[in-house]
C-alpha cells in the first residue's frame, strides 16, 4: 500500500490505479472498476465481463479503495468466455427458479454447450422458450447481478428457501463463514469465480430444447456477438448421460454426496466401484476388438491429461487376457527437439500441434514395425526437452500395435494403414462429480489438476509453469484434438468420481506457491475456490493399476 493512501472510516483520500496497458490513473476516494474503465476510455470496453483487481477475479461493481493494479477481461480470452457462460447459467437457473418454481441441474457440457436437466420433470420446447424469453428480458432491462456476503447459516437458510438442498448440505460439508453469494432477481447462487455484474453485458446466447432438457450456448472466442455453433452428437450425449446417471444412481454425482460417502467412511468402497467401472468398460472394448481379427492397428487419443498412458497399457493386458497380444508406441516419445517446437499465436511453443511431433518418423516406424521390421524407439527427456537413445522394438504378425497420444486419431499418422485395419479409440475425462446442481467440475479443469500434480512430479514444473502454458494446451486441445473424435469407435471416460478429492491433497500446496504478483495468481486462486468445497481422500487405497496413479504416482505401469 502507497504511502499516500489514508483508510478513516473506509474512505482513501487518494490512490493509483494502474492498469496493464496504459498510464495509471490517479483518483480521489474509491471509485468501481467500471468508473475507472470509463475514465481511461478502455478501448474494448463493449467486450469487458469483469476484471482481476490485484490479480483477483472481480465483477466490474468492484470498489477500488486502495492503491490497485487492474486488468479488463475481455470475451476474446477463455477466461472471459467461462465468466460469461457463467453468467448465463445464473440467468438461465434464476429464470427457472423464479417463473416456473422448478430447479435446473447441469449434467454435462457437450460442443460449447451446457446441458440442464430438471429433477422437477421434463422440460418442454414451451417452457425452454418461456426461459429464453425471460432471459432476453432481463438482459434488455439490464438486470443487476450483485455479489454479496452471507454469514454461513443464513447463507444455507437461503439455499433451503430456494429448495437448492444440494447447495445447503454442500455448505454444511465445506464450511466456509461466511459465504459470498450472487443475487440476481432475488434468487441467491454461489459461484466458483467472479460474474458480470449486470444481464445486459451478456446479450449473446442460445437455448435449444433436446431429449427433455436444454442446451445452453454462449458466444464464440473470435466474435462476442455470434453464438457458438451447436453440432449434435447423439453417441457422445448417450455415453455422458449414462454416466451421469451411474453417478446419480450411487449418489456421487455432486461433492455433497462425495462428502457424504468420507463422512460414512465409505470411501474405499465408492474407489473400488470407480475403479470396476473402468475395468468393465476396458472389457467391453477388448471384446469389440477381439471380434474383429482383421485390425492390427489400435489408435488411441485424447486431450493432455486424459490418462492414455495407463488407458493403453490396461487395454494391453485386458485383450492379453484374450490371447491378443499388442504392443505400444507412445507418441510422447517423438517430440521433436524443444528449440523446433512451432509457437502459437502468442510466440509461446505450442506442444498440442501435429507439427510438435516428428511425423516423418512416426509414420517410418509405424510402417516398419507394421511389416515386421526392428526400429530403434526414441525417448523424449521432458526435462532438458531433447530426444535421447531409447529402445529397440519389434512386433510379431499376430500382434498389435497400439498408438497413444493426443494426436492419435489424426489420419496424418496412419495414413499408409487401410481405414479396416485399425480401430480408434478416443480417451477424455468426459464428465465427473460436479460441485453441485449448477457448478460443474469441466474435463479441462480435471485435466488440469491432473497435470499440476504430474508436471511437479515428474517434469519439474512450478504450478505458475504449468498454469501458464495451460491456456496454449487448451487452445491446441481444441483445435488438434476434440475436432477427431467423432472419428473413433469407441469412446472412453477415464474420469473418476472420487479423483479431485485425492488430487486436492497433491495440488493444494502446489497452488499456493503462486505468488500474489504472479499474471496467474487469480488462476491459482479460483482453483482453490472451487476446491474449498472438495473433501479430502488419501491416496492409500488408489489401487497401483488406475488412472490416476499416471499423475499422483506409484503406478504399476511405470
Amino acid at each position: 500500500m502507497s504511502d499516500n493512501l489514508l483508510v478513516n472510516g473506509g474512505n482513501s483520500l487518494s490512490m493509483e490505479i494502474k492498469f496493464k496497458d496504459g498510464d495509471p490513473l490517479v483518483c480521489e476516494g474509491p471509485v468501481t472498476a467500471r468508473d475507472a474503465m470509463e475514465m481511461i476510455n478502455f478501448p474494448k470496453r463493449e467486450n469487458v465481463v469483469a476484471c482481476r483487481v490485484n490479480r483477483v477475479q472481480r465483477p466490474l461493481s468492484w470498489e477500488i479503495v486502495m492503491d490497485s493494479f487492474v486488468e479488463f477481461i475481455t470475451t476474446d480470452s477463455i477466461e472471459g468466455i467461462e465468466v460469461y457462460i457463467r453468467t448465463l447459467s445464473f440467468l438461465l437457473t434464476s429464470a427457472a427458479t423464479r417463473i416456473r418454481g422448478m430447479r435446473l441441474s447441469l449434467t454435462q457440457s457437450m460442443s460449447y454447450s451446457y446441458y440442464y436437466e430438471s429433477p422437477d420433470g421434463e422440460i418442454t420446447e414451451d417452457i425452454c422458450r418461456e426461459l429464453e424469453a425471460e432471459m432476453r428480458r432481463m438482459v434488455d432491462e439490464g438486470v443487476p447481478i450483485t455479489r454479496e456476503s452471507f454469514p454461513i447459516d443464513v447463507a444455507r437458510a437461503v439455499m433451503h428457501a430456494q429448495n437448492y438442498e444440494d447447495k445447503e448440505q454442500l455448505l454444511l460439508f465445506a464450511g466456509s463463514d461466511p459465504v459470498i453469494v450472487y443475487n440476481c432477481c432475488g434468487v441467491y447462487d454461489f459461484f466458483g469465480g467472479a460474474l458480470a455484474d449486470c444481464a445486459a453485458i451478456t446479450p449473446t446466447f442460445e437455448l435449444r430444447h433436446y431429449n427433455g432438457g436444454i442446451f445452453l450456448s454462449g458466444p464464440t472466442f473470435a466474435d462476442p456477438t455470434k453464438t457458438m455453433a451447436f453440432v449434435e452428437s447423439p453417441r457422445l450425449f448417450k455415453l455422458i448421460d449414462s454416466h451421469t446417471d451411474w453417478l446419480k444412481n450411487l449418489h456421487m454425482s455432486t461433492m455433497a454426496g462425495i462428502h457424504r460417502q468420507v463422512t460414512d467412511g465409505r470411501s474405499r468402497d465408492m474407489i473400488m466401484v470407480c475403479e470396476a467401472l473402468h475395468t468393465k468398460l476396458l472389457s467391453n472394448t477388448s471384446a469389440q476388438i477381439e471380434a474383429r481379427p482383421e485390425v492390427r492397428l489400435l489408435c488411441l487419443a485424447g486431450p493432455s491429461s486424459s490418462g492414455k498412458t495407463t488407458s493403453s497399457r490396461r487395454l494391453r493386458v485386458q485383450l492379453l487376457s484374450s490371447g491378443i497380444k499388442s504392443a505400444t508406441l507412445e507418441l510422447d516419445n517423438y517430440f521433436v527437439d524443444r528449440e523446433h517446437t512451432p509457437l502459437d499465436r502468442e510466440g509461446k511453443p505450442d506442444f498440442e500441434a501435429l507439427e510438435a511431433l516428428d511425423l516423418e518418423l512416426v509414420n517410418e516406424h509405424i510402417t516398419a514395425l507394421l511389416a515386421g521390421r526392428e526400429v530403434d524407439i526414441p525417448k523424449f527427456d521432458f526435462l532438458t526437452g531433447k530426444r535421447t537413445k531409447g529402445y529397440k522394438m519389434r512386433i510379431s504378425p499376430d500382434e498389435l500395435l497400439v498408438i497413444e497420444g493426443i494426436h492419435g486419431l489424426n489420419e496424418k499418422l496412419t495414413a499408409s494403414v487401410p481405414a479396416d485395419k485399425k480401430y480408434r479409440i478416443f480417451i477424455c475425462p468426459l464428465t465427473g462429480t460436479n460441485i453441485d446442481f449448477h457448478n460443474r467440475i469441466g474435463t479441462t479443469d480435471t485435466r488440469l489438476l491432473r497435470r499440476l500434480v504430474r508436471d511437479a512430479r515428474t517434469r519439474g514444473h512450478s504450478a505458475e509453469a504449468t498454469l501458464m502454458q495451460w491456456p496454449s494446451v487448451v487452445r491446441g486441445s481444441h483445435r488438434h484434438i476434440f475436432p477427431y473424435q467423432e472419428y473413433a469407435d469407441t469412446l472412453f471416460n477415464t474420469s473418476l468420481a472420487y479423483e479431485v478429492p485425492v488430487l486436492k491433497g497433491y495440488v493444494t500446496p502446489l497452488l499456493k506457491t503462486v505468488k500474489e504478483d504472479s499474471p496467474v495468481y487469480g488462476e491459482a486462486t479460483r482453483l482453490l475456490s472451487f476446491l474449498e468445497y472438495v473433501p479430502v481422500i488419501p491416496s492409500d487405497d488408489v489401487p497401483n493399476l488406475s488412472v490416476l496413479r499416471e499423475f499422483i504416482g506409484g503406478s504399476c505401469f511405470e
